[in-house]
């Protein structure tokens, strides 16, 4: 492995994959590098990464860390862990180590994995569902499922008076028009030098002054891995986004919506199923597969409950409603940013034929485009559980095989149109629609819960809590209660600023 342009430095020191990372590796990496700290990660039950410090005393009491871990309190972690038997264990993952940015000592931070009195998994965790999840759809399908996040977020900061950006027009806007692209750079390297594996970065549409301070919406795209990479780098992601905000001396948030009429921040998720190495999404032509469409099936068919995971406090079910690229009906299609489930434009039509017709001198190239092909899951936002979601998609695309007629069941979902045009209004009305609050999505998980408990995936208690939760909210009518209350809505916006 090349690993010379790596910005991961503990990658290039030890001159392999993370995913090859010993302990051994990282006493050494340690040592050679005087670093004095070790931080253990892990995150609660509100999505935000938990942390114990060490000082490094000597290399046995660092061995012992990475060893065994630590023992922390389950019940001030997890809400349906009872105070009377609620020691945990953290125990690191060498895989997802890397090089603290922001300490002034030289420090490495892990993420850890819970572990019972008995040294086994703890169940309800949620990085053990995502496991599971995963396991589960190989066994059925023989099939990987791996996804990439979009991170939305807005940056908060005093209002400047120039070069002002036009009110909702920010989409991939440059310097000076977009004021926080040098902060988003930065946060790109951290997350990069951290492991995160990068797509892109850009500002997106949202952007609007209110008061005295201004609201710019960037996005900061992933690339396509393995379940448990994924959600491990989006909650490094989120960390290292607030953490340099406070640098910055700006806010930094991922709430589904800021402010009525502006545009809201999603999570949308992209996912692809591989086939030893190769993408079952599409076929040799690159259309798209009947595997895929059995996929597209699952997540269509459990959307309802799906929200549950990637929509869990009252401002989620602002953000999902018409006319603001956010998704309220079931149904999917190509290229099409008015459904749930979105087949993204692929490069099978001349990837190669583009770059000759703008570069002359250069001659045809072979390009392998197989691998860009995603299928994306939209309806998503920043509060979501992260590990769960992912875990609820697994189980969404296994279900899509496990359907007798989920070849069916898509293509009778396929629009071509834009359904919330006027002259469309007869397609709409032929589709089921999304959960309109937590409420109601905690009724439809309860509904289909079963198949999330199938194969030992999701603990029936985990999903009692989810269900709990969300139904606590009584938000079933608030979108009509508080519509046109300017000071209700602030007050809710303010309470879910800082949510995921």
């Amino acid at each position: 492995m090349n690993t010379t342009l790596n910005p991961d430095p503990l990658v290039r020191f030890l001159g392999k994959p993370r995913a090859a990372f010993t302990r051994s590796d990282l006493v050494r990496y340690i040592r050679e590098n005087d670093i004095e700290m070790l931080n253990l990660r892990y995150p609660g039950a509100d999505g935000r990464l938990k942390t114990l410090n060490f000082v490094i005393n000597d290399e046995a009491y660092l061995e012992s860390i990475l060893t065994c871990g630590e023992r922390v309190d389950g019940s001030s972690l997890f809400p349906y862990i009872e105070a009377g038997s609620s020691d945990l264990y953290v125990v690191p993952r060498y895989r997802t180590a890397f090089r603290n940015p922001f300490s002034g000592i030289p420090t490495v931070d892990l993420l850890c994995s819970y572990y019972t009195k008995e040294g086994t998994p703890f169940d309800m965790a949620p990085e053990q569902t995502l496991r599971r999840a995963g396991a589960a759809l190989r066994r059925a399908t023989g099939l990987d499922l791996h996804v990439m996040g979009e991170l939305e977020f807005y940056v908060v900061s005093p209002k400047e008076r120039l070069f002002p950006a036009v009110d909702q027009r920010g989409y991939h806007e440059s310097t000076l028009f977009n004021k926080g692209a040098e902060f988003r750079a930065r946060a790109m390297k951290y997350i990069a030098e951290a492991g995160g594996e990068i797509k892109y970065g850009h500002s997106e549409v949202g952007n609007f002054t209110q008061g005295e301070w201004m609201y710019e919406q960037n996005e900061i795209e992933f690339l396509p891995t393995d379940l448990e990479s994924a959600a491990d780098q989006l909650t490094v992601a989120k960390w290292i986004l607030r953490t340099l905000a406070y640098e910055y001396g700006v806010e930094v948030t991922f709430a589904p919506k800021i402010t009525v009429g502006k545009a809201g921040s999603g999570l949308h998720i992209h996912t692809r199923l591989m086939d030893n190495g190769h993408n079952a999404m599409v076929e040799a032509d690159g259309s798209l597969s009947e595997r895929a469409l059995k996929a597209i099936a699952g997540y269509l068919s459990l959307a309802p409950s799906l929200t549950a995971f990637g929509n869990t406090n009252p401002t989620s079910y602002f953000r999902l409603v018409p006319h603001q690229e956010a998704p309220t009906n079931i149904c999917w299609g190509d290229r099409n940013r008015s459904v749930l489930v979105r087949v993204p434009l692929g490069w099978s039509a001349g990837a190669g034929r583009m770059a000759c017709d703008a570069n002359p001198l250069e001659e045809p190239a072979e390009v392998d485009t197989e691998l860009k092909q995603t299928v994306e899951f939209r309806c998503p936002d920043g509060s979501a559980d992260l590990y769960l979601l992912l875990a609820g998609l697994a189980v969404a695309a296994r279900h899509g095989f496990e359907m007798e007629d989920g070849v069916r069941y898509a293509r009778e979902r396929y629009v071509d149109v834009n359904i919330f045009e006027e002259r469309n209004r007869e397609v709409l009305a032929r589709l089921s629609q999304l959960p309109a609050s937590c409420e109601e999505s905690a009724q439809r998980l309860a509904e289909q819960r079963g198949i999330y408990e199938r194969c030992g995936v999701f603990p029936p208690r985990l999903l009692d809590g989810v269900i709990a939760r969300l139904s606590g909210f009584r938000d079933a009518a608030l979108r009509q209660e508080i519509a046109g209350d300017e000071t209700r809505i602030r007050e809710l916006v303010e309470t879910w600023f800082h949510c995921g």
